[in-house]
């Protein structure tokens, strides 16, 4: 099956068992028409330092095998309404050198937002009140040293999150992720895993 893509090329369907989970969720439901229906541990969290003070390394990102090269999507709901809920993409390189984007829920509105971390982690956020109860989709691809996060809600157009610098060439893996860092029973539905090319422009 392909579709297309901001770079216009054929994309593939990841089977969600082709992932691994770097901390297993709470629950994890595939549902007979293919979404797999994630449940995050509370306390569950991806920060490493900065401003708070500590390191958490409990996210649940089902992670696969990501090149240079290639961009990737996750498709997902935001069913958000807690403090810090948040779900969308990860990209791990190592311990202490990832990034996840996607809608992480906070002071009581979604934001769209990017962290990156080499051995400290960064935030940037805006605010996105009509991205709540959506279906969203997060892309990152990875284009000579640097990978470039675009995202958009279902019927809109694709915006563009952040460009970032990465070198990193071998042991990189990338995949939905969520977390719940302040309460119990989030649930995010993912709908669609996929991969494609780089993107043909950063714009």
């Amino acid at each position: 099956m392909t579709a297309t893509s901001p770079s216009d090329r054929p994309v593939r369907h990841i089977d969600w068992s082709e992932g691994t989970w770097t901390n297993p969720p709470a629950d994890v439901q595939v549902s007979s028409d293919g979404i797999l229906h994630a449940t995050a541990v509370e306390g569950s969290d991806a920060w490493r330092h900065t401003s708070y003070g500590f390191a958490h390394d409990t996210e649940h990102a089902l992670v696969a095998p990501f090149a240079p090269g290639s961009s990737m999507e996750v498709e997902f709901g935001t069913p958000f309404s807690q403090q810090f809920d948040q779900a969308g993409i990860f990209v791990r390189a190592s311990d202490e050198r990832w990034v996840k984007a996607g809608i992480e829920f906070a002071d009581g509105v979604p934001q769209i937002g990017a962290v990156v971390t080499d051995g400290r982690s960064d935030w940037s956020a805006t605010r996105a009140p009509e991205w709540i109860d959506t279906r969203a989709v997060f892309r990152v691809s990875w284009a000579d040293d640097a990978l470039t996060i675009r995202a958009r809600r279902t019927g809109t157009d694709w915006q563009l999150v952040r460009v970032l610098p990465f070198d990193a060439q071998a042991g990189v893996s990338a995949g939905p992720f969520l977390c719940a860092p302040t309460r119990s029973g989030l649930t995010v539905p993912f709908l669609d895993w996929r991969s494609s090319e780089q993107d043909s422009s950063l714009h």
